[in-house]
C-alpha cells in the first residue's frame, strides 16, 4: 500500500510538472532532460516537416517562454476598464484562432490544442514549411522565418516589418537563441538520441 501511494505522489508530481516552463530555457540541452517528451516531439516535427530542431524552439521562446497558457496582456480603458487583449493568440505557439483553424484543417486534426506542446511544435514547423513554399525562405533562415512567423506570408511579402525595426531586433534575438541552441543541440544530440534517461538505471 505504502509502495502504490508513494507511486502516486511520484505521478502527481510529474503531471504538475509536466506544463511548468522548464527551468533553464537558456540551454536546449538542459530542456529535453528535463523533458525528454519535448525532445520527442521537436524529433518528430524536424522528421515531419524538414525544420531543424533548433529553430522552432528558438520561436516558442520568444512568443511563450515556453509557457503552455500564456497569452497578450490585457488592455485597459482609463487604465482601470478591462477591454479584452490585443488578439486571440494563445499557447507555446501564440498561434492565433484562424490560422491555427487552417493547421488542423491542414495537418494537425480536430483535436490539435494551442496549450499542447507537441501539438504546438508540429504547429510551428508546419508554418515553416509553409513559410519556405510561399515565400522561398530556407527553413534554415531563423531570422526570415520568425519575421514570417510574426507578420504572416502576406505581411512579409509587402515588407510590413521594414517599418518596425523593434521587430527586426527581436528577429535578430531570434536568430541568435537558435544558432545557441543548435550549438548547444550538437553536444548532446547523440546522448539524447541514445534515451539518456533510461541509461543512468
Amino acid at each position: 500500500m505504502l509502495k502504490k501511494l508513494i507511486a502516486l505522489v511520484m505521478v502527481m508530481q510529474l503531471a504538475g510538472c509536466a506544463t511548468n516552463p522548464p527551468s533553464n530555457p537558456d540551454n536546449l540541452c538542459d530542456i529535453f532532460y528535463e523533458k525528454p517528451d519535448w525532445y520527442d516531439a521537436a524529433v518528430e516535427t524536424r522528421e515531419r516537416w524538414g525544420v531543424p530542431v533548433q529553430i522552432p524552439m528558438a520561436i516558442m521562446y520568444q512568443e511563450s517562454r515556453f509557457k503552455y497558457d500564456a497569452q497578450p496582456p490585457m488592455e485597459y480603458f482609463l487604465w482601470i476598464i478591462p477591454i479584452g487583449r490585443a488578439s486571440d493568440a494563445y499557447g507555446y505557439s501564440q498561434a492565433k484562432t484562424p490560422v491555427w483553424g487552417e493547421y488542423q484543417d491542414d495537418a494537425g486534426g480536430m483535436f490539435a490544442e494551442r496549450d499542447d506542446f507537441e501539438d504546438a511544435i508540429d504547429f510551428v514547423g508546419w508554418y515553416m514549411n509553409r513559410t519556405a513554399k510561399i515565400n522561398k525562405v530556407s527553413k534554415w533562415d531563423a531570422y526570415a522565418q520568425y519575421l514570417n512567423y510574426h507578420e504572416g506570408q502576406g505581411g512579409y511579402r509587402r515588407g510590413s516589418y521594414k517599418s518596425k525595426p523593434w521587430l527586426t531586433q527581436v528577429a535578430r534575438k531570434v536568430e541568435a537563441r537558435s544558432k545557441r541552441y543548435g550549438e548547444q543541440y550538437w553536444g548532446c544530440k547523440d546522448d539524447l538520441a541514445q534515451g539518456w534517461f533510461w541509461s543512468v538505471f
